[in-house]
């Protein structure tokens, strides 16, 4: 394990679904200032996290960006802060903020609940680069 991922951002995923694994590869790609490391919700590390914050250990279906020492964030506010710290043209998606959390939760929550069906369980391999932002690979 990386040490320094107490300074990155820590993306939790659904390590068994398709649609996450695509979002953490497109998240990779773009994470040009080396900012977000990853861990999958299922992985010991992972595990640990949600326990420490007595949140649910054997569902899957939520994103959280975790600041350690800072903060953590859920479903539309993970996913609208990780675009906010890529910066350049992923930060327009703030626009998103002006409308209620209720409501941006609820459009993820959908998406969440039909992620099965939506991407193909295939299985994502890291470069060997890219595989030191993974957190228990």
């Amino acid at each position: 394990m990386e040490e320094n991922w107490q300074e990155k951002h820590i993306v939790f995923f659904d390590g068994d679904c398709g649609v996450c694994n695509f979002w953490v590869q497109w998240i990779l790609e773009r994470d040009k200032k080396d900012q977000f490391m990853f861990a999958s919700l299922q992985s010991e590390f992972g595990q640990k996290f949600l326990s420490e914050r007595d949140l649910e250990t054997n569902v899957f279906n939520t994103m959280y960006l975790w600041k350690p020492k800072h903060y953590y964030l859920v479903k539309s506010s993970a996913v609208l802060q990780i675009a906010n710290l890529l910066g350049g043209i992923y930060k327009l998606s703030g626009i998103g903020k002006l409308f209620p959390k209720f409501l941006r939760d609820k459009i993820y929550d959908v998406i969440s609940r039909n992620r099965m069906k939506l991407a193909n369980q295939k299985c994502y391999l890291p470069t060997p680069k890219e595989r030191k932002k993974f957190i228990e690979v």
